[in-house]
C-alpha cells in the first residue's frame, strides 16, 4: 500500500496496524542506503536462541539499535560474540511488522580490529580446552603404513605441492586425495567443514588440514569453533599444519598432531621405504645369527655328553645309554637344524615379498611410474594435454608436460 492510498482512505475509514507497519517496511527497504550498511559498534543483550539466531543490540555513546542474525548467516561466525564486544557489521535495516519495530538483519559479523582477533582468540581457546578437547589423552597416534591420505587445503597452494612431492619421495605406496578448500575469506570455515565431512565418510587412514603461513587474519577460518569441534569428532587422526611454525591456531590444539608446516606433515604421515627394506635385511641377520648361535650351544651339550659317556668305559649298559645318547643328539641336531631351515625359509620369502612390492625394484628394470598433482597414473584418461607430469625412475624424478596422447584400440 502507497502513501497515497493511505491518505485517501484516511478521509473515510481507518486503516490497520499492520497495514501502517507494512507499509514502513516497505519504504525502509527501498532506500538503497538501507539495504547495505557498515556499522561499528558494541554488542549488549546478547542472547543465542535454541533455533540458532542470534539476538542482540549495537551501541555506542549516544544510541543503540537492535539486530538480529539468523542461524545461516552466524554459522559461518569464527568467534563467539559476547557483551560488550566491539564489532563491525554488515546488514540491511528493516521492519519486524508484528512487533512494531526497526532493527538491522545482519549478513556478516567480525571483531573490531586485530586487538579483539585476538581476545576472541584466546577466548574460544580457554573455553575448548576446560572441555577438555586439547586433552592429551583424546590424542590418537597415526597409522604406520597408511594406504590413503585426505589432504584439506587449496588446490593451487604450495601445501599441496609440499605434501605430494615429501609423500611422493618417502613413500610412493599411499594415495594421496586433495579436498580442494578455501583456506581463508568469509566462505572458508564452510569449506573446511565440508571437506571434513567428505573425509568422515571415507576409507583414509589419516587427514591433513592446512595451508601456508601468513597474517591472524588470513588464518583466521582455522580458528572457528564450528571446524574445531568437527576435528574432534573425526574418525580418523587428524594432522593440523597451519601456517609456519610460530604460528598457532585452535585446529593445532584440538587435532591429533600438529605440525610445523605441511611438507613437516606428510614426512610424520608416512614411513621412508628405504629405511624399512634397511631394517628389515637387519631384522633378518639378527634372527640368523640368534638361530645359529643356538644350534652351536646345543651341538656343544652333546658333545659335552659324548665325551662324558666316553670315560664311564665298556659294558653294555653303558653302551646302550650311549647309543641312546647319541640318538638323541641326533634328534636335536635335525630338530635344531629344521628349525633354523624353517626360520630362514620365513624370513627369505619375507624379503622377496617386500623386495618385490619395493617400486624401486620396478624402476630399476628400466620402467618408471607416472604422477601428476592429483596422484598417480594408470590410464591416459587420468592426464590432460598440457599438464604437468612427475616421472619418477630409479635415481630421481624428472618433470615433463603432456603434448598429446593415445589409447591402445585392443584396451591395453
Amino acid at each position: 500500500m502507497d502513501i497515497s492510498s493511505l491518505r485517501e482512505r484516511a478521509q473515510t475509514e481507518p486503516g490497520s496496524v499492520t497495514e501502517l507497519n507494512e507499509y514502513i517496511k516497505g519504504r525502509l527497504e527501498s532506500d538503497s542506503r538501507l539495504s547495505r550498511i557498515y556499522i561499528r559498534g558494541e554488542i549488549s543483550n546478547f542472547t543465542r536462541h535454541f533455533s540458532g539466531h542470534l539476538y542482540f543490540s549495537l551501541k555506542d555513546e549516544n544510541s543503540q539499535i537492535r539486530a538480529v542474525m539468523f542461524r545461516s548467516a552466524a554459522s559461518a561466525l569464527t568467534f563467539v560474540p559476547e557483551d560488550g564486544m566491539k564489532v563491525l557489521v554488515t546488514g540491511s535495516v528493516s521492519l519486524y511488522v508484528k512487533g512494531g519495530s526497526y532493527q538491522i538483519y545482519v549478513t556478516s559479523l567480525r571483531p573490531d580490529g586485530l586487538g579483539a582477533l585476538y581476545l576472541a582468540y584466546e577466548r574460544l581457546k580457554q573455553k575448548l580446552a576446560a572441555e577438555g578437547l586439547f586433552a592429551e589423552e583424546r590424542k590418537r597416534p597415526l597409522p604406520p603404513f597408511p594406504k590413503k591420505i585426505g589432504v584439506i587445503t587449496s588446490p593451487t597452494g604450495a601445501a599441496i605441492r609440499d605434501v605430494l612431492h615429501i609423500t611422493g619421495r618417502r613413500y610412493p605406496l599411499a594415495d594421496i586425495v586433495l579436498y580442494p578448500a578455501l583456506v581463508q575469506g568469509e566462505g572458508a570455515p564452510q569449506s573446511l567443514l565440508k571437506g571434513l565431512a567428505y573425509f568422515e565418510a571415507s576409507d583414509a587412514d589419516v587427514v591433513i588440514i592446512g595451508r601456508g603461513g601468513g597474517s591472524i587474519e588470513d588464518l583466521w577460518a582455522f580458528n572457528s569453533e564450528a571446524v574445531a569441534r568437527k576435528i574432534a569428532t573425526m574418525p580418523q587422526p587428524i594432522v593440523s599444519a597451519v601456517g609456519h611454525e610460530t604460528d598457532f591456531t585452535i585446529c593445532d590444539f584440538v587435532a591429533d598432531l600438529r605440525a610445523p608446516t605441511p611438507s613437516a606433515a606428510a614426512e610424520l604421515c608416512v614411513p621412508d621405504i628405504r629405511e624399512l627394506l634397511m631394517s628389515l635385511d637387519a631384522a633378518a641377520a639378527r634372527a640368523a645369527a640368534a638361530l645359529s648361535h643356538t644350534a652351536k650351544r646345543k651341538r656343544e651339550r652333546v658333545l659335552a655328553y659324548k665325551e662324558r659317556l666316553s670315560l664311564l668305559g665298556k659294558g653294555r649298559l653303558f653302551e646302550d645309554k650311549k647309543q641312546r645318547l647319541l640318538r638323541c643328539h641326533e634328534k636335536i641336531k635335525g630338530a635344531a637344524k629344521a628349525e633354523f631351515m624353517k626360520r630362514h625359509a620365513e624370513i627369505s620369502i619375507k624379503a622377496e615379498k617386500l623386495e618385490a612390492l619395493s617400486p624401486l625394484k620396478v624402476l630399476r628394470r628400466g620402467y618408471c611410474a607416472a604422477r601428476t598433482e592429483r596422484g598417480a597414473l594408470s590410464s591416459v584418461e587420468q592426464a590432460s594435454v598440457g599438464e604437468d607430469l612427475f616421472i619418477l625412475v630409479s635415481d630421481g624424478k624428472i618433470l615433463a608436460t603432456v603434448k598429446e596422447k593415445e589409447r591402445y584400440s585392443d584396451g591395453r
